[in-house]
């Protein structure tokens, strides 16, 4: 069964304005329409709140100022930032898949890693010699770790990700389902200039010859991850050629994501689905990119910088920029492109009336 708390326990842990009855004990944070006497509801906004049904729930997460009495509610916890608050009651309330103590009877430790105090390995595991598991870490069932790869302090490591020969992983790194952190990058050359490097030298006029043949260039370095990241499921991020790819602390990574080789990436940023990112950009920090976003090779884009999803990335953007479109640009040029665009129907027709009055006057005339 799953842990409950009282109101004014979840009030204290906030530092929440508490009103009416805080000995009110709850089991879990529900949406609205699925509350019971026994759940704390998640009301953030005032179209929330006349959601819940009276009698449904007795006490509810809400913003400063709601009616929770209205509401029909016994007590109510009131925070400034609902969402925020949410970030804090959700963790109390998570749910984590059963690990036993210890390491499975059949995970596979080789000789000369380094496991530390309190971890836990689950069925299947597989750590290369010379690796290094931090203390209080989880590692679920068919995680496999490469030869000298370091795993820092209470890291949580879901079922089927891959961790490479000699990547590094800060402390409280969690890494979802079947991600892959340092494979090979995609790096390849051509014996001639190939059709890649004629239409950049080019400026796009021509694609040169053929690639006859392509010749693997080896990912030597490895990747380095920051304190506190999180890598999505299914998410990938190929190691560097010479230099680690580089993630910075408390970076948050969506899944399926694709980071190419010696790419850097600065702390506390956002990357939400689907992004992609080539070899050798550099992003800033606190950066938020999102879903689908494409960003070119060798492209830097600076701190504080937010790109809409689905926009191209194709050339540098300054810090603190806010960006949208394919190619990417300003936001108040894209909005001018879109609102440009869906005008060109009328002005098309305009245009046809236009040339039928003096098709119509070359003939009267």
């Amino acid at each position: 069964m799953s842990e409950t708390f009282t109101v004014a326990e979840i009030a204290a842990a906030l530092g929440a304005t508490i009103e009416g009855k805080g000995d009110l004990r709850v089991r879990g944070l529900v949406h609205p329409d699925m509350a019971s006497p026994d759940d704390l509801v998640m009301a953030s906004s005032p179209d929330f709140l006349k959601r819940i049904v009276p009698g449904s729930a007795r006490a509810g997460l809400l913003a400063q100022g709601a009616d929770w009495q209205a509401a029909g509610l016994e007590a109510a916890i009131l925070v400034s930032r609902p969402r925020y608050a949410m970030a804090h009651v959700t963790r109390a309330f998570a749910h984590r898949d059963a690990l036993d103590p210890g390491i499975h009877p059949s995970a596979i430790i080789e000789a000369g890693a380094d496991i530390g105090a309190d971890v836990r390995i689950g069925p299947f595991v597989h750590i290369a010699a010379h690796a290094r598991i931090g203390a209080g870490s989880c590692l679920y069932a068919h995680v496999s770790v490469g030869e000298g790869a370091v795993l820092g302090e209470g890291a949580l490591v879901h079922t089927g990700a891959r961790i490479a020969s000699r990547v590094t992983i800060g402390a409280r790194a969690i890494l979802h389902q079947n991600a892959v952190i340092g494979a090979d990058g995609f790096s390849f050359v051509t014996p001639d200039r190939g059709a890649v490097e004629a239409a950049k030298a080019s400026g796009g006029s021509e694609s040169g010859t053929q690639n006859l043949a392509l010749e693997r260039i080896y990912s030597l370095a490895a990747v380095t991850l920051g304190d506190d990241v999180e890598i999505g499921a299914g998410t990938t991020i190929d190691r560097g050629t010479l230099r680690d790819t580089r993630i910075g602390a408390g970076t948050k990574i969506d899944n399926q994501v694709q980071i190419g080789h010696n790419v850097t990436i600065g702390q506390t940023c956002m990357l939400c689905a689907q992004v992609g990112i080539a070899g050798s950009a550099e992003i800033g920090d606190r950066v938020v990119l999102g879903g689908k976003v494409g960003v070119a090779d060798h492209v830097k884009i600076g701190s504080d910088v937010l790109v809409a999803a689905a926009s191209a990335v194709a050339s540098n953007i300054k810090s603190r920029s806010i960006m949208m479109g394919v190619p990417a640009m300003p936001r108040d040029e894209a909005m001018r492109s879109v609102m440009a665009l869906r005008r060109l129907p009328r002005l098309m027709e305009t245009v046809d009336a236009l040339k039928k009055r003096l098709s119509s006057m070359d003939t009267t005339g």
